[in-house]
């Protein structure tokens, strides 16, 4: 790969270069770190790439998203907490595939033992972050959107550094809402957009750990995703 991948933006390496370009942008970005380290985001890449490796989100492989959920924490929010970082690769595990990490035998619920997989394998703060992220099963008879909303905002709440986690994955979902084409578009709009507010100022409390320089730039972010929003839902 170019030697100037470090430089392009992640939509743009995606669209150039594929899932090659982020796992090539990754493996420069982790160089950076202690062996210990390395090797558990190394663990986390290989885990989450096998648990999704025949899940796609729209035409690309979901193994993109969870590369550049992890890349934007890394890089553009500054973050060098290796827990936060494994957790950002695996932030859907639990969600998609709880059987699949838990393994056959273990007689707890599926999300459950998924939970205490990957604290056995990366700590308790990792699992616990995960679940913090990870969407619980909504009642289908009341509004799931509101229930998602009500449930992103007590969650991050009570973990700060989850937030950190959710506003990338949210900044993801928002700029790939843009290259969605059909009536799903405007349902997600109206999914997401009623969530910046909260996010803004979640974002911007003092004990989310991101410097103000960086949550400016969140803040940015979540500007344009609204106007984005706004423009879908006015079409």
């Amino acid at each position: 790969m170019p030697g100037f991948l470090e430089t392009l933006p992640l939509h743009t390496i995606t669209a150039v270069y594929g899932e090659a370009g982020l796992r090539d942008r990754f493996s420069r970005e982790i160089l950076r770190f202690s062996e210990r380290d390395w090797r558990r985001l190394s663990e986390a890449l290989a885990l989450a790439s096998d648990l999704h490796r025949q899940d796609r989100r729209a035409a690309e492989p979901t193994i993109n998203h969870l590369l550049r959920v992890t890349l934007r924490v890394m890089c553009h929010y500054r973050v060098d907490d290796v827990d936060v970082l494994v957790a950002a690769l695996l932030h859907d595990s639990v969600e998609d595939h709880p059987a699949d990490l838990a393994g056959d035998g273990d007689p707890r619920d599926p999300r459950e033992a998924a939970l205490g997989v990957l604290e056995a394998e990366f700590g308790p703060r990792v699992a616990g972050l995960v679940e913090a992220v990870t969407n619980p099963v909504y009642d289908r008879s009341r509004d799931v959107h509101a229930q998602y909303r009500a449930h992103v905002t007590e969650s991050l709440d009570r973990h700060p550094a989850a937030r950190i986690i959710k506003v990338s994955d949210f900044t993801d979902n928002g700029v790939g809402l843009m290259h969605t084409t059909g009536p799903k578009v405007r349902k997600l709009a109206r999914k997401y957009r009623p969530l910046v507010p909260a996010l803004k100022d979640l974002v911007d409390r003092p004990d989310t750990p991101l410097d103000a320089e960086v949550k400016r730039h969140i803040t940015g972010q979540l500007d344009r995703a609204d106007e984005r929003f706004a423009a879908i839902l006015h079409r």
